[in-house]
């Protein structure tokens, strides 16, 4: 019924790859009953699937059954053991809602309280099969230490013991989960692994949790490591520095804001936006992205922003001024636009293609030729999520206001005329 390839697994006893073979054909089919202790011993099985992703959902329910669930995580898998966890899940909107749904219609279906796991595949063609459940704390839920506001262990205790449930949402915006697997045997697999996590020590956001195993063997869980940061991108980058992933040279730094204009005239007027990103010491890139010259390359620009990290993108465009919107149609990140300053219509008829945007496609909008209020609004939307940024905001800030007040104790003190002679001189 199930046709090939076919997998046979253990009822009992069976985790991390272990107690579960695959027979690729008819002929495969006695060895690997066999090398299960054979059809005595308890055994199922399963229709092939082809997945593209491994996900996990960890659902919380309490003594009255309600259930909470936590945000999706995509979990790796190496040698059929979880290697990494993704949270949340880098998959479209839709798919988190149904990985969601069918794993809270898994636990409802079941009885007890307490915390499950639900294992799932996302296949191809954009199903959420239930794969397994596991009625217990779980390792695609350990991130929920640093990340949630709620842990899976807190939130656990509050299940069985009758307590309200906790707030299962990130406090982070994205989290990655290592685990510290046995590397070798004995004495030379614990020096691998304290080398690990002396690393992990020097890695911005990065928890240690070791588990105090006395033996060592290749590929058993001694520990883990999570990463919490502001994107997925800063903490894959902070992954790969952990695993030495980055030793083939000097990397660049990864810029958090874009400026993009649609010609190099708009760049005398799109210059002040960059100088702004500067003296906050943001990292930016900027380039020409022309809506209707080179509209592949706006749309390519646009679809790749999120992922290659960019977290605002500042669009100056004059005329028809079509390039912040655009943008803002093709991707989630904020999008502010600045009208340029034309000729014919003195950036008026820019300003209103800009805030003329149909509902659903929002774009901040500054004043004609405004730029520099354009980098200062991207910075306040990095400081919302950067303590040390929004300190320097700050500081901005009232550095702006000693200067009026200076100039107010002068004026007052010279008097408008000597004020406009020695202060103001054209």
């Amino acid at each position: 019924m199930f046709g090939y390839p076919l997998m046979v697994k253990s009822k009992r006893l069976a985790y991390d790859g272990r107690g579960n073979a695959v027979a690729h054909n008819k002929e495969e089919l006695s060895s690997v009953v066999s090398s299960l202790g054979g059809f005595e011993h308890g055994l199922y099985v399963e229709r092939w699937t082809p997945f593209a992703k491994e996900l996990s959902v960890i659902v919380a329910r309490s003594r009255d059954g309600c259930t909470v669930c936590y945000p999706v995580v995509e979990t790796i898998h190496k040698d059929n053991i979880c290697h990494v966890v993704e949270a949340p899940a880098q998959i479209p909107e839709k798919m988190k809602k149904l990985a969601t749904s069918v794993a809270e219609k898994a636990i409802k279906s079941l009885e007890g309280a307490g915390v499950f796991a639900v294992e799932l595949f996302l296949t191809n063609d954009n199903q959420a099969l239930l794969n397994e459940v596991a009625p217990r704390p779980h390792n695609s839920g350990h991130h929920t230490i640093e990340a949630c506001y709620t842990s899976q262990y807190e939130q656990h205790l509050r299940a069985i013991l009758g307590l309200p449930l906790g707030d299962p949402a990130m406090k982070a915006p994205a989290a990655i989960m290592y685990n510290i697997l046995g590397e070798d045997e004995g004495d030379s697999g614990f020096v691998l692994a304290h080398q690990l996590i002396k690393r992990a020590l020097n890695i911005p956001g990065a928890s240690v949790h070791w588990y105090a195993k006395p033996e060592i063997r290749k590929q058993r869980k001694m520990g883990h490591i999570t990463i919490v940061g502001p994107s997925m991108f800063d903490v894959k980058a902070h992954l790969d520095r952990l695993l030495q992933r980055d030793t083939d040279g000097p990397k660049k730094v990864r810029p958090r804001a874009a400026v993009i204009m649609g010609s190099d005239s708009d760049l005398p007027i799109m210059k002040d936006a960059a100088a702004i990103l500067e003296k906050f010491n943001i990292p930016f890139e900027l380039t020409i992205v022309s809506a209707h010259r080179t509209p592949e390359r706006m749309y390519a620009y646009a679809l790749s922003a999120k992922e290659r990290g960019l977290e605002v993108i500042i669009a100056g465009a004059g005329g028809a001024a079509h390039l912040p919107g655009m943008v803002a149609s093709l991707t989630t990140l904020p999008v502010i636009g600045v009208p340029i300053w034309t000729k014919s219509l003195q950036g008026t008829d820019s300003l209103l293609s800009i805030v003329q945007m149909p509902k659903g496609i929002p774009v901040a909008t500054v004043a004609i030729g405004n730029a520099e209020n354009a980098g200062l609004l991207a910075v306040r939307m990095l400081a919302s999520r950067d303590t040390e940024l929004s300190d320097r905001v700050n500081e901005y800030q009232q550095n702006l206001e000693d200067s009026v007040l200076v100039k107010a104790r002068l004026l007052e003190e010279l008097g408008w005329d000597k004020y406009l002679e020695q202060c103001m001189k054209p």
